[in-house]
């Protein structure tokens, strides 16, 4: 491997591993494998970016150290040169952590002396200015991002929410710099006296500028975007453009599981059910026992080649009311268990396509079908939207994947996806 990548969720490992396997023209990307948690053989010798997925957003800090430190040694065992941290592009943690502690943690055992933390993505509107992170124009506190049930994002500047992380000085490379180039931003990044570095980005241009000069840097972090311009600077020699893995195509019954409670979410929600069977799933029935995996799998079962939609989102008010009612914590793991239960008895039963919406449900869902199956590594296809790949688990019978982050995807995405899986590439 060329480039190991610890994501600390499983929708921003598909994301990341959507951009290493794309790459920019002319080179083209790297043959990219995501992986659902820590292998524990080693990976085949074709694989040149491995992407791995943990659930440590929203862990115990001690805990999401321990497993991201677990996941470098195992990339370092594959051979790889250059590492990539992995969150959320709109910086999604607590003053508490996680991305300042695991980010510590891995720049020491690395030895690395500048790490620069960029959530720029600016495909999908997220930017970061004079270390301000914005989402499509607004200030990621004014952008919804505020309302989050776990990580709910109340400061914009990055460079001050990322301080209450780390007991390491926290600097910044500004947009005047990085405008100048590569040669510029490599420039600061020696003479500066930080260690941790927020990098600001506001274009294509600028990551591919930034990629250029990290291209000797053992540790990078940030959102997806950050990765856009790391493949070439391996593939620069490498004359004929390099094709990522071929999808042909997976067709049989479909599913969608939606667990985010973000706005995009909500409105996707709301536009496919306008024409698909679409089932609520109560929230207060589940922590009581009355809605279970049977009652899901009833309703797919009643609704064949429909497209049918099963979700828990709801509105920051509802969301909030239930979590004081059962416990944020409690709420989580039940949902959790139920989402990947019942996709695991999907996947058993033939389904071939599912789509899932929300982090914390991909994360469920991804590794009961991963077991579920015996796969632990998933081949990258064609990209539905900016940031989500279609993703293929198993070899003689594989099912399809969209494992979307809950702020992605145009409004008709469910159905977009299905298609594509369908289609192939």
């Amino acid at each position: 491997m060329k480039i190991g990548v610890i994501a600390d969720d499983f929708t921003g490992a598909s994301d990341i591993a959507n951009t290493l396997a794309k790459g920019v023209e002319p080179q083209g990307g790297l043959r990219t494998a995501q992986f659902p948690g820590i292998p524990t053989t080693p990976a085949s010798e074709e694989i040149e970016a491995g992407v791995i997925s943990l659930k440590s957003r929203t862990a115990p800090v001690e805990e999401a150290v321990a497993d991201s430190l677990r996941a470098l040694r195992w990339l370092k065992e594959q051979g790889c040169r250059q590492f990539i941290f992995k969150y959320c592009s709109t910086f999604d943690s607590t003053k508490e952590g996680n991305i300042g502690p695991v980010a510590e943690a891995l720049a020491n055992e690395l030895g690395a002396q500048k790490v620069v933390f960029c959530p720029a993505f600016p495909t999908t509107g997220r930017t970061v200015y004079n270390g301000h992170l914005f989402v499509l124009g607004k200030l990621l506190n004014e952008s919804g991002m505020e309302n989050h049930p776990l990580t709910p994002m109340t400061d914009a500047n990055i460079r001050r929410w990322l301080q209450h992380q780390t007991k390491e000085p926290v600097g910044l490379v500004s947009i005047g710099v990085v405008k100048q180039g590569s040669e510029a931003i490599a420039t600061a990044l020696r003479n500066v006296d930080e260690r941790f570095l927020i990098g600001d980005a506001i274009s294509d241009e600028d990551l591919l500028a930034w990629g250029e000069a990290l291209k000797d840097t053992k540790l990078v972090t940030g959102g997806s975007g950050i990765a856009l311009g790391l493949p070439r600077n391996f593939l620069r020699e490498s004359s004929p453009k390099r094709a990522g893995s071929v999808f042909t195509g997976i067709a049989g019954p479909a599913a969608i599981l939606a667990g985010s409670c973000s706005g995009a979410t909500r409105g996707q929600i709301d536009v496919h059910s306008q024409s698909h069977p679409s089932f609520a799933i109560d929230v207060p029935g589940v922590m009581s026992g009355d809605v279970t995996t049977q009652t899901l799998l009833d309703f797919f079962e009643a609704h064949p080649g429909q497209a049918p939609l099963a979700y828990s989102s709801g509105s920051p008010d509802d969301v909030r009311a239930i979590q004081n009612k059962f416990g944020q914590e409690a709420v989580a793991e039940k949902l959790d268990r139920l989402f990947a239960d019942t996709a695991r008895e999907l996947a058993q039963t033939g389904y071939k396509r599912l789509v899932v919406a929300g982090g914390e449900t991909s994360g469920a869902v991804a590794k009961a079908i991963s077991e579920a199956l015996g796969a632990p590594a998933m081949s990258i296809g064609p990209e539905i939207d900016p940031g989500v790949p279609v993703l293929s688990v198993g070899k003689s019978e594989p099912i399809a994947l969209a494992l979307k982050s809950g702020n992605f995807g145009a409004p008709d995405f469910f159905a977009k996806a299905l298609r594509m899986m369908e289609a192939g590439q």
